[in-house]
Parts: C-alpha cells; sequence; structure tokens
C-alpha cells in the first residue's frame, strides 16, 4: 500500500510550471478523471523494445524509518529478499509533483524456492569444477541479463514498491509440485521486467514535437511479459502468475477544477493520478484514512471460480487483450494498497479500510510503539510500514483460524462447495489447463496469505 503526500517546500519541475503558466487548452495532458475503463488496444499499434528496464505484491508496503536497524522477524519465517541498490535502477525517473510513501509486510506459509540457474548460479560441489561460475562472485542475489532482478519474493510471489509505482503478482503455487515449475521465479521477472519499462519510457529524452509523457502501464506489463516468456523458454522454467500494480502521476486542472479548489499557486493547479492496471484476482485499494472511506479498488478477473486470469505457461491471457487499466483522481495523503488474494480472501473491504484508518491513527497519535523494521522498507516515517504490518497480522489471524468466517469461505459456498470454518486454501486449479489434459479436481485445504503493499501519497520535495 502507498500514500503519497506533497509538502509545503516542494518544487514543482519547469516543465510542468512552464505548461501551469500556459493560458492554452491542456488537451495534451490528462484528461479530466476519474475515469474508470477499459482501454480498447490494438496490437497492431503498440512496438516493444527488447531492452531491460522495475512494482507491490501481496503484503503492504510502507516506509520506514533509516535511522532505526531492521531486525528481521516474521515469526520466523525466512524469506528470500534483495535489497534494492543503485544497480536495480539503471534509470531515473524525472521529478514528479507527487511521491509514495511505501512500506511492505511479508509472510508466507513456505519458504520460496531458490531461483534457478541461469538466474542464480549455484555453488559448485567443488572449488575444481570448470562449470562452476560461483567463485566469480560472492553476491547471491538473482540476476537477468545480467541485472538484479528488483524486488522481494514471497513464497511464490513478488512484492515492489518505489517512489511512483508499487506491484503485487501473486504467483500460482500448483506450479511447485512440477518439476520444471517455478510460478516465484514468473512472478519476480515480470515485475522487474514491468518496472524497468515504466521507468525506462518515463526516463526516455522527448524532443519538442514530440507528445509529453503519459503513462501506458498495459504497453509496459505486455512488454515484461513478452521478456519474461523470452528468459524462461531456453531453460523451460513454467510459471503463471497475476499482475497488479498503481503507477502514480498527476494531472493539469482545468480552469473549473481551478476554481473549485480555489488554486493560488502553482502547486495547486496539479492532482495526483493514480494509473491502476489489473489481470487477474489480486487487487489495488485506495483509502482515504482522513475520512475512513474506501475511494477505489479494483475488480477480480476469473475464468472460474478460484483459477483467476493470470500470465504464463498454458495460460491464453495477455496483458494487452486482458489486463484492466483505471485512472483513478486521489488526494494527498490517501492510502494505496496493491494486495494479493492472501489478504482479500481473509478481509472483508470494510474491515480493510478499518484497519488501515485504525493504523495511521494509531501511528499519528504516537502510539505504535517500536517495531523491528524490514530490509524492505528503508525510508519514510514508518507510518507505511506500520499499516503494512498491522493488515498482514490481521489477515493472517484470520487465515489460521479454522472457525473464522471469510470472503472466501462466502465465495465457495456461493459455489457450492463444501467448507467449515476458514476455507484457508492452496490454489489447485488455477493453471488454464490445454484440452486433452485433465482438470484437477478443485479442493480447499490448508491456508495461503500472501504480502498486501501500502504506499501514502506526498508532494515530492
Amino acid at each position: 500500500m502507498r500514500r503519497l503526500f506533497l509538502p509545503s517546500s516542494a518544487s514543482i519541475p519547469l516543465q510542468l510550471r512552464q505548461a501551469l503558466r500556459c493560458s492554452g487548452p491542456h488537451a495534451r495532458h490528462l484528461s479530466p478523471c476519474l475515469s474508470s475503463s477499459r482501454l480498447e488496444r490494438e496490437k497492431s499499434s503498440r512496438s516493444f523494445s527488447s531492452s531491460t528496464g522495475l512494482a507491490s505484491a501481496t503484503a503492504p508496503a510502507l516506509d520506514a524509518d533509516t535511522s532505526k536497524p531492521y531486525a528481521s522477524r516474521l515469526d520466523g519465517q525466512e524469506h528470500y529478499r534483495q535489497q534494492e541498490d543503485d544497480r536495480t535502477q539503471p534509470v531515473s525517473l524525472p521529478k514528479l509533483p507527487y511521491k509514495f510513501e511505501t512500506g511492505i509486510s511479508l509472510f508466507a506459509k513456505r519458504t520460496p524456492r531458490p531461483f534457478p540457474p541461469p538466474f542464480l548460479s549455484p555453488p559448485s560441489g567443488s572449488f575444481s569444477d570448470p562449470l562452476s561460475t560461483h567463485h566469480q562472485s560472492r553476491d547471491r542475489r538473482p540476476k537477468v541479463n545480467g541485472e538484479l532482478i528488483k524486488g522481494w519474493t514471497n513464497g511464490d510471489d513478488a512484492a515492489f514498491a518505489s517512489d511512483y509505482f508499487i506491484c503485487a503478482n501473486d504467483g500460482v503455487g500448483a506450479w511447485s509440485s512440477r518439476p520444471r515449475g517455478h510460478a516465484g521465479l514468473w512472478a519476480r521477472l515480470i515485475l522487474h521486467f514491468w518496472a524497468t519499462a515504466m521507468y525506462q519510457d518515463a526516463a526516455r529524452p522527448r524532443g519538442p514535437d514530440e507528445r509529453p509523457y503519459v503513462p501506458d502501464p498495459i504497453a509496459y506489463l505486455q512488454k515484461a511479459y513478452d521478456q519474461t516468456v523470452q528468459a524462461t523458454a531456453g531453460p523451460d522454467w513454467q510459471g503463471t502468475t497475476t499482475a497488479t500494480g498503481a503507477q502514480l502521476f498527476y494531472k493539469l486542472l482545468d480552469d473549473a477544477e481551478l476554481a473549485e479548489n480555489g488554486a493560488t499557486t502553482e502547486r495547486d493547479g496539479v492532482a495526483p493520478v493514480l494509473y491502476v492496471t489489473n489481470l487477474g484476482d489480486s487487487q489495488v485499494m485506495v483509502v482515504r484514512p482522513s475520512s475512513g472511506e474506501l475511494v477505489f479498488k479494483t475488480t477480480e478477473q476469473w475464468h472460474w471460480f478460484d483459477c483467476p486470469r493470470q500470465l504464463g505457461t498454458n495460460s491464453p491471457d495477455t496483458p494487452m487483450q486482458n489486463a484492466v487499466l483505471n485512472k483513478v483522481l486521489i488526494k494527498e495523503g490517501d492510502v494505496v494498497l496493491a494486495l494479493s488474494d492472501g489478504v482479500i480472501d481473509n478481509l472483508w473491504s470494510h474491515e480493510i479500510v478499518e484497519n488501515v484508518s485504525k493504523s495511521i491513527q494509531t501511528w499519528q497519535a504516537g502510539e505504535a510503539g517500536k517495531r523491528p523494521r524490514s530490509r524492505a522498507n528503508t525510508g519514510g516515517s514508518g507510518a507505511m510500514a506500520f499499516a503494512a504490518e498491522e493488515l498482514m497480522l490481521a489477515a493472517k489471524k484470520i487465515a489460521l483460524d479454522p472457525f473464522a468466517e471469510s470472503p472466501f469461505m462466502e465465495r465457495a459456498i456461493e459455489e457450492g462447495l463444501p467448507s467449515e470454518g476458514d476455507l484457508q486454501h492452496e490454489k489447485q486449479p488455477e493453471l488454464p489447463w490445454p484440452a486433452g489434459y485433465p482438470q484437477p479436481q478443485r479442493r480447499l485445504m490448508m491456508w495461503k496469505l500472501e504480502l498486501p503493499n501500502i504506499s501514502r501519497v506526498y508532494v515530492a520535495y
């Protein structure tokens, strides 16, 4: 989840300042939001480069105080996590008027599988083995095309959080029972390439006759999907994943909106806009803690019950054909969450809104206390990290209670499936099976909990 903020000392970029002073129409900028519509696209109108370029996942993401060391703690669970550094961001975005304060909380039912070669070179059984590359580096973090893979792995899922983009990819756990199956790899690679494509397009120099930059997250996701297919084709690593993400941008207010808002400064002439992309049953929510209001949430996409739309091996789904884009006008201080079904299958929407709003109020009142902080939360006030952790713990409590009621149990009953208590489930039938292959019987067993990504919107300065 992410929150956006706008400090009073914010400096507006030169191009934006010039645009605000322009008396002409704003047709070249974003159209007035709140629009929520499926974008019609044709494959022939898109071209994708082969270069690589950077998202949140099933747990909340929040900013943390870098002055306090983080003691790894997630109820004894060990997670393979990658610390972001300069090497993971080959390009930098131009300064935008808003940014996210972020926080992530991770919990998985099982330890993630190690990434296979060539993404991670394992140590050889012998130092004299000429086929080993482990001696060349002590860096055990996974790489693709010579670049560190962005984000965090949580079981079969992946999460990413940055100043302008959060993403949660829910890998389908059923692939873990297959010899060449690795849903966690697919979730992480799509996340990595998606974020990279977004950063590269935003940072690309544009000529005076070119249209100013406008986000195109579905095109970025399509490019990420194509690159992931290419990266996994040689070694034949199979998997599928859902994908949901939110990119933060801005819009220029028109004359009517300026008058309505009583704009008197350059800063008053812009408003934050969220570009939300979803494919599958993960979800992006926008919560307004000041009023305890659910501003927006995406709609889940299913083939059938417990089988969401997904990207990967054997799946007929593609971003250009099936992903849905929503443009949402938001406010400073709104909290944006990217959640996997590990959260939304255990908590109803109103419970998520109440939990997040209460966490923000508790933090602002100074009653949160001291907590160890994850390496995924390396900046900000710590409010988002706290809210993410509280949301994860609330979902975990329901997931582990065999007698708790949950949204997943409710949907299962509507489908006529046997159930008792909380259906802590393992998604067995999520693979879109090709014609002629037997479809496995759907069964509800075990519990599944994934990470929420949380962000708050601020003004950049």
